[in-house]
């Protein structure tokens, strides 16, 4: 196996294309196509991680946090960051990163905090706009089923939990030849044909539209195929931030904080004012969620579980949600369990290993 199959993998589940604009996601240090003798998975990367990696004869680490985040302008080992790479290099480890693409997905590091805590109907808190395409080709009768069978194979025609999703109607195309052509219907400089033709419709996701169209030209008997590549400002209610969900059964305020200590390993819970009232809708978002505070409030959640929340920034509850910061390692502390379900569903006979080291920076005196 090598890294490439491991990557490729990862962002079949959590495609690159929908990291955030600020991220650094995808191979930090190493080779694409180089043989994998074992896997490490962690949260972050540090000295100490490298070095397990290397105890446990692993020669690939899989984090959430990337290791590089702002470019390197020296590798002196002036700074952490620098020796952990220096280290890697001189050691042939490669580190790969997945960082806000694994938030944004539907299944990705929300979902298993919602099913840490036992949330249910779930959904994305802040759903994505542009990562959806509405593609439009023309077929004549006789082959449109091959070339809508096709795209659907390519990615197609996927909406929340419906597959192979698309839509036809019949009418007229017009084309005429010219003396270059070599077209499937009529001669090369004849006159105008007139045709009946399929209108297909199908959603295609931003990452995967040229695979689809690439697909759905193979299928087809034109020599030149008529499509349209449409961008839709439609909410993707796959991808977001942040999560929403509901309790089996409503709990005490205090009785949730409890639950959310046990649960989610926190040492300490940072919150603000408590309503009074029984707890059911919660919004959680893992790492740094205070841009969703609103959000969190304008679907009215009990309880908005995230971390990094600055002193001032607790006043802007006011009352009307009892904000839960738990610590920033504590809400992503599970993404490895995440990266475990993915991989070893691809590759059930190689053993991936879990960090047996907590990177948590952040120390408690109880």
């Amino acid at each position: 196996m090598k890294v490439r199959d491991i990557i490729q993998a990862i962002e079949a589940f959590a495609p690159a294309a929908y990291q955030e604009s600020y991220d650094n996601s995808g191979l930090q240090v190493g080779d694409m196509n180089a043989d994998v003798k074992g896997c490490l998975l962690t949260l972050d990367v540090t000295e100490e991680i490298v070095k397990e990696a290397m105890d446990r004869g692993c020669n690939m680490i899989v984090a959430h946090h990337p290791i590089i985040f702002s470019g390197l302008k020296r590798l002196t080992g002036g700074n952490f960051v620098q020796r952990v790479v220096q280290m890697a290099i001189k050691n042939d480890i490669n580190i790969y990163a997945c960082h806000t693409n694994l938030d944004n997905m539907r299944a990705g590091v929300n979902a298993k905090i919602a099913e840490k805590l036992g949330l249910v109907k779930t959904r994305i808190l802040n759903p994505m706009s542009d990562t959806l395409r509405k593609l439009y080709t023309y077929a004549p009768p006789g082959v449109a089923d091959k070339v809508r069978e096709a795209m659907f194979a390519a990615g197609a025609g996927e909406i929340g939990n419906y597959e192979e999703c698309s839509f036809s109607a019949t009418g007229t195309g017009t084309f005429r030849p010219n003396e270059n052509a070599n077209p499937a219907v009529g001669q090369a400089g004849g006159p105008r044909e007139t045709n009946e033709e399929v209108k297909i419709e199908v959603l295609v996701h931003r990452h995967n539209e040229w695979t689809v169209v690439k697909a759905m030209k193979e299928a087809h008997i034109y020599e030149e195929v008529a499509y349209e590549l449409v961008p839709l400002l439609n909410p993707n209610a796959e991808m977001g931030a942040g999560m929403v969900g509901v309790l089996p059964e409503p709990m005490d305020e205090m009785a949730f904080l409890a639950h959310i200590k046990d649960k989610m390993k926190a040492n300490c819970i940072k919150y603000t004012q408590l309503s009074g009232k029984k707890v059911q809708k919660v919004a959680i978002c893992g790492g740094s969620g205070s841009f969703l505070l609103k959000d969190a409030i304008k679907v009215q959640a009990d309880v908005f579980i995230t971390s990094d929340f600055k002193y001032h920034q607790f006043f802007d509850a006011e009352n009307r949600i009892v904000i839960a910061d738990i610590g920033h390692y504590e809400s992503e502390q599970y993404t490895v369990e995440l990266f475990l379900d993915i991989l070893t569903e691809k590759f059930p006979n190689f053993a991936f290993l879990l960090s047996g080291l907590s990177t948590n920076p952040v120390k408690y005196f109880n």
